[in-house]
């Protein structure tokens, strides 16, 4: 169908806002557009309230929280380190059963995340804005309340939108509260951690160690120095593949279309005043 006459437009290019720009300007009458990925930071200067805009929020949860707890076990048992030897070497690691885990975030990876680890019998403290009851969740607390949760985790995920006020949230002051031993998994956006506060704090010891499926800047460069750092591992923004985004998303895009033609109200809708 040409867009001059459409309701409603499913946008496939993730990273082309002066694209989609171009076609807002032209067809002021479109009343839906759906974004492809959960993120919409490269389109947060587009969405206003004068249409309804969703998003690919949730639909990729699986998959990343998957990859998520990949991460924390291959970082608290030293998997990477193993990995990279030459030799046979003297046991090092630590438990994720019974472990403190904070997960930065309260939307579909952290709710996938807490079913996860539920075998694991770890004490799980999530920090998310709208504080509420979450089921597998030991405490829920405030984001003003975010660095507190960082004191005594051994694992710290990251799993929530990059807004103005997430950015940078995790500098060299977070770093220093965390104990020496702790990973940091970020499955989110590299721009949620300062890397060169990182970087310090992993060669001096300051956490246990990172495990990244996002960096900043991403791609991250040949030659930077997370690439040699022992206690970093770096996947390349994998927590969904294409093999695994495709038909999660072609699912939600035709729900929201079916609801959308009988007047029901969509999934993923984005939060203009949260920016997500």
């Amino acid at each position: 169908m040409p867009v001059a006459e459409a309701e409603a437009l499913v946008w496939g290019a993730p990273r082309d806002p002066a694209g989609l720009a171009a076609v807002l300007d032209e067809h002021d009458d479109l009343t839906w557009v759906q974004l492809p990925f959960a993120g919409i930071e490269h389109f947060i200067d587009l969405v206003d309230d004068d249409r309804i805009w969703t998003c690919g929020k949730g639909v990729y949860a699986e998959p990343v929280a998957e990859l998520a707890l990949s991460l924390a076990l291959a970082g608290l048992r030293n998997v990477a380190g193993y990995a990279r030897s030459t030799q046979w070497g003297a046991p090092h690691g630590r438990n994720l059963l019974g472990a403190n885990v904070t997960i930065l975030g309260g939307g579909g990876i952290a709710e996938s995340l807490l079913r996860l680890l539920q075998p694991f019998d770890c004490r799980v403290t999530v920090v998310r804005n709208r504080v509420t009851e979450m089921e597998g969740a030991d405490d829920v607390l405030g984001p003003d309340r975010y660095v507190d949760a960082l004191a005594d985790a051994d694992v710290v995920i990251l799993a929530l939108p990059l807004t103005p006020e997430t950015e940078g949230m995790i500098s060299r002051s977070e770093l220093e509260q965390m104990p020496s031993h702790a990973w940091i998994v970020n499955v989110a956006r590299g721009g949620h951690i300062v890397t060169d506060d990182l970087v310090w704090a992993l060669q001096n010891g300051v956490i246990g160690g990172a495990a990244l499926d996002v960096t900043d800047p991403e791609p991250l460069p040949a030659g930077h120095p997370l690439w040699s750092l022992p206690n970093c591992i770096i996947t390349p923004h994998v927590g969904n593949t294409p093999e695994m985004a495709v038909p999660l998303l072609s699912e939600r895009i035709a729900t929201n279309v079916r609801r959308f033609a009988n007047g029901e109200p969509l999934l993923g809708p984005v939060h203009t005043d949260l920016g997500y």
